[in-house]
């Protein structure tokens, strides 16, 4: 059985990421891509779906763990009746294939330590040839060769021993104090020689090297608020979830970690949203990454290339359209949560709102000085048009229902919003033009949706036209700009939103028939609408509230500061893919709020810190949950 969710932390090269759990087992790895075939599987099955655990013998968690200082470089001890041994893991940023090293180092006495690599490629599923090289093993299946090999030689075995039928390849070895051996996994097409740019690099080099890179990177961070530790995390989150030949952020590196524990709401999130564009962008210009602000805007342009009109919602890493949804039976799911999913047919789902999101990113974009191509112009204006023919349509909404297509009203809010910016960016760039068409659209789009999107009996926005399903993204009308935070709508939706409270978190919407999502069984509370909802408590003038809010959701970040998509409350533990970009992306957007919030209440933290940081607040994006 897999480790609670909230038991792994991520490591990355920038191209891939692997998920090691406390007991040391790295039980998710995707090589050579986020999007590629799983090798090691054990996080949505059994141990014989694929692991690689270094550990004391015969010993369970670790006593401790945390990441080093600003970096994505793991540290995890064990205390042990013989001793203490330390394991270190990392991904150097990648060269030219991907490689995992785990360095394991002596603290006290003498502690027997075991090493078992279970490789299992094609999504767990393929045992591989193994072979004995001389200084490590080789592993071959299809396209797929991985190497594993140690630094120095090993007494008494000399190095990685290939196992039996179980197609394992176990190491067993005595590590005293003072002493370290280093274990590196490399991929490389089968095709092709041993790499020996990822075998050959010293270990302690690689270690260095890797806590410079990330070092240098978070000394760039222009945060300087109260919740700055988790501000960084979340930044470096942001960062090993970014793949970095394209730009493109996926929204988490794992497939079917369930909403719902045995429940269906299992989902592939090694992807890229549209709907995450306007805060990511946000985010990493007011972070000072404006490096990496650049690059999503590109992966974006070059993602929606073609007919404009024809946006999804997702995207591959490289902009590719296709995500074909399959489902593996081999695998019996995270917690017997079954179907195991890979793919997203989302890719194929109508979605209203990406086109606000889209606009709004490059309004964002245009605001902060990025260069915008002169062809960008006629993106507009083609998506303008198309939105001004189909805004009214029916469609799948904000949280990618599987259900009938609904007349959603965070959809139209965010026509309004594309409207909006279009208008803006015209004004700006002095071709106003189209504009006056535009603006009257973005007018009779408002008072629609003020008319039947706002139930009076309820005293709320709600999810779509004539329900009376309350729904989180109501709370984004004040910072997407479409109400103010003074306005009595919005107050009363502030208001009726704790209908949506679970243990001091907010779900998706309220639960039933209503909602009408096309997936069966209740789910955990939303990390990003709980953020949402600390933002709307700010706006509204309610900050002590607010910070309750968010530091609620700070306590529910793991041991490493890593959040998932969602939690559930009553259990107390995390639920949904981990770690969540968009959750991470709240966190920090809701950070920069609260500490430029001003406020005369003892109860801000650090209130003499406090003060802004970055470009002024950018309106906030939609979230890009599938159901």
């Amino acid at each position: 059985m897999s480790s609670p969710i909230e038991d792994y932390a991520l490591l990355s090269d920038l191209e891939t990421a692997a998920m090691v759990g406390r007991d040391g087992s790295v039980d998710w790895l995707c090589m050579p891509r986020f999007d590629s075939p799983a090798c090691l599987a054990a996080l949505l099955g059994t141990r014989d779906n694929g692991l690689w655990r270094i550990a004391p013998a015969g010993a369970g968690r670790c006593t401790r763990r945390a990441y080093r200082p600003d970096t994505l470089v793991l540290d995890s001890e064990w205390e042990t009746g013989g001793g203490a041994v330390r394991v270190t893991d990392f991904m150097p940023p990648r060269a030219q294939f991907p490689c995992l090293i785990r360095v394991v180092e002596g603290l006290r006495g003498a502690v027997p330590v075991r090493s078992e690599l279970r490789l299992r490629f094609h999504q767990g599923r393929v045992v591989p040839w193994i072979r004995d090289t001389g200084p490590g093993v080789l592993a071959v299946a299809g396209p797929d060769a991985v190497w594993l090999s140690t630094d120095t030689p090993v007494p008494d075995t000399g190095g990685p021993v290939p196992g039996g039928d179980d197609g394992s390849t176990v190491l067993d070895f005595t590590v005293h104090a003072g002493q370290r051996l280093a274990l590196t996994l490399a991929w490389s097409p089968s095709h092709l020689p041993r790499p020996p740019a990822a075998l050959d690099v010293p270990a302690e080099t690689a270690l260095k090297e890797t806590c410079g890179f990330w070092r240098s990177w978070t000394a760039q961070c222009r945060y300087t608020g109260p919740w700055r530790d988790a501000v960084v995390r979340s930044l470096i989150t942001l960062k090993a979830l970014t793949y970095a030949p394209t730009g493109g952020i996926v929204a988490a590196p794992t497939t079917s970690l369930p909403g719902r524990i045995g429940g269906d709401r299992n989902w592939d999130y090694r992807y890229c949203w549209l709907r995450d564009s306007t805060l990511t962008l946000s985010c990493l210009l007011r972070s000072g990454y404006r490096e990496e602000a650049t690059a999503w805007l590109d992966w974006l342009l070059r993602a929606i290339a073609g007919d404009p009109t024809d946006l999804q919602t997702v995207y591959g890493v490289g902009g590719q359209r296709l995500l074909p949804e399959s489902e593996a039976p081999w695998l019996p799911g995270y917690e017997q949560s079954r179907p195991v999913r890979f793919g997203n047919s989302a890719a194929g789902q109508y979605q209203l709102d990406v086109y606000g999101e889209v606009l709004d990113t490059l309004w964002l974009s245009l605001r902060m000085g990025i260069p915008m191509p002169a062809r960008v112009w006629g993106v507009v204006e083609t998506l303008m048009g198309h939105l001004g023919r189909h805004w009214a349509d029916p469609d799948q909404g904000l949280w990618q229902t599987r259900g009938p297509r609904q007349q959603f009203v965070h959809s139209k809010v965010m026509a309004w919003v594309a409207a909006d910016r279009a208008v803006r960016m015209a004004r700006h760039l002095g071709r106003d033009g189209p504009s006056g068409a535009w603006r009257a659209l973005r007018d009779h789009i408002h008072r629609e949706v003020c008319r039947r999107g706002f139930d009076p009996g309820l005293g709320a926005f709600v999810q779509s036209y004539g329900s009376s399903v309350l729904d989180a993204s109501a709370l984004l009308m004040p910072a997407l700009g479409f109400l103010p935070a003074h306005d009595p709508r919005v107050q009363g939706t502030v208001r009726a939103a704790a209908a949506l409270d679970e243990g001091g978190f907010l779900h998706r919407y309220t639960a039933g028939d209503g909602a009408r999502d096309g997936t069966a069984g209740r789910e955990g509370t939303f990390v990003s609408c709980s953020l949402w909802f600390a933002d709307a408590l700010a706006a509204t003038g309610r900050l002590h509230e607010a910070r309750d809010v968010f530091e609620r959701v700070l306590a529910i970040r793991n041991d490493v500061g890593l959040l998932a998509e969602q939690w559930d409350p009553v259990a107390g533990r995390q639920l949904g893919n981990a770690p969540q970009a968009f959750s991470h992306l709240a966190l920090i957007g809701t950070a920069f709020a609260l500490s430029s919030a001003p406020s005369r209440s003892p109860r801000s933290p650090a209130a003499s810190d406090r003060r802004r940081s970055g470009s002024p607040r950018a309106p906030r994006s939609a979230a890009r949950t599938p159901p």
